[in-house]
């Protein structure tokens, strides 16, 4: 089944806390895949040893046209001027670690990166008893249950919220998190 949020050419794509870039990777190999290279595939970190790891896979792999940058998703305006108008925004893992009194302002700042209709993809922990043991406090991660993540997405200006959950292969995921898709 080929993902809607991915089957053009063209798009510019904007990963959030790429880590050291397994979904960035894995967005630009599925692009590929597909004969639609992106207009923009930009990826972004807080930590500079994630973004070096990254650099290296991608030197490595001899990738052309992935753009790193260091910043916090709380101070967007680190990032370089023409990192807008995205048609998708995507991040897993990340934004749980943003402090809870500051989700929706991340929420905010990362669909002010998006264009008009461009759409925003979060893969994060869902609370529950195994997450918040596992995850929460060994992690030190903040955990949301889908009526919060619904409330912050609209507080942050989203619409379209939806849980779509994960695609048959991942299904097992579930336990672990949600996929939450939105519209700006």
């Amino acid at each position: 089944m080929t993902s809607p949020l991915l089957s053009r050419p063209g798009l510019r794509v904007l990963e959030a806390g790429c880590g050291t870039g397994a979904l960035t990777l894995a967005v630009h190999d599925a692009l590929a895949r597909r004969g639609f290279p992106a207009r923009a595939l930009d990826a972004f970190d807080l930590t500079p040893a994630m973004l070096d790891h990254l650099r290296a896979t991608i030197r490595r792999r001899a990738i052309d046209g992935i753009a790193l940058a260091e910043a916090n998703v709380l101070a967007l305006d680190a990032l370089p001027a023409d990192w807008t108008s995205y048609d998708l925004v995507v991040s897993a893992s990340m934004l749980e670690y943003v402090p809870r009194d500051r989700f929706v302002d991340a929420l905010r700042g990362l669909r002010g990166r998006l264009r008009d209709d461009g759409r925003f993809v979060l893969f994060m922990t869902r609370r529950n008893p195994l997450t918040r043991v596992l995850i929460g406090r060994w992690w030190a991660s903040n955990l949301y249950t889908r009526d919060e993540l619904r409330r912050a997405f609209g507080a942050a200006g989203f619409r379209d919220v939806a849980f779509p959950g994960f695609p048959p292969g991942g299904a097992h995921l579930a336990a672990w998190g949600h996929v939450v898709t939105a519209r700006r």
